[in-house]
């Protein structure tokens, strides 16, 4: 699926080697079915953003996402960004590593990665090079 409209942010998952251990931070972190990642600023396109996604960067590329179901104060006067738990990989595109978050168009967000692609069968340094070059 390409997403046709909209605004997304794009967001480092820092400590996250691997997608694996992106998805172990999620589901620990998930209450009620939402995640809430906390960030120092507020976005000042917040409303824009609701219903688009948060496209997470591993390893200098992006490797999934959550849809951004809100916004909502936190502590120390913090922005909580509130996330559907279900994280839905994406074809891998390159992205240099950043602080914070940053805006993604529509238009420069990858695909999802087409449901039933099982790619374990391949030695995961074929995919690890597979994705590097934005082929997976």
């Amino acid at each position: 699926m390409r997403w046709m409209g909209g605004l997304h942010l794009t967001k480092v998952a820092v400590g996250c080697a691997t997608v694996d251990e992106l998805r172990e931070r999620i589901g620990n972190r998930t209450d009620d079915r939402i995640v809430a990642v906390e960030t120092r600023y507020r976005p000042t396109r917040a409303e824009a953003l609701v219903g688009g996604s948060l496209f997470w960067i591993v390893r200098h590329r992006l490797v999934g996402r959550q849809t951004i179901l809100g916004f909502a104060e936190a502590e120390g006067g913090r922005c909580a960004i509130r996330l559907d738990a279900r994280f839905v990989p994406v074809l891998a595109l390159p992205r240099r590593a950043h602080q914070g978050w940053r805006y993604l168009d529509a238009k420069d967000a990858p695909a999802d990665l087409v449901a039933g692609t099982d790619v374990s069968a391949l030695p995961p340094r074929l995919v690890e090079e597979l994705a590097a070059l934005a082929l997976l």
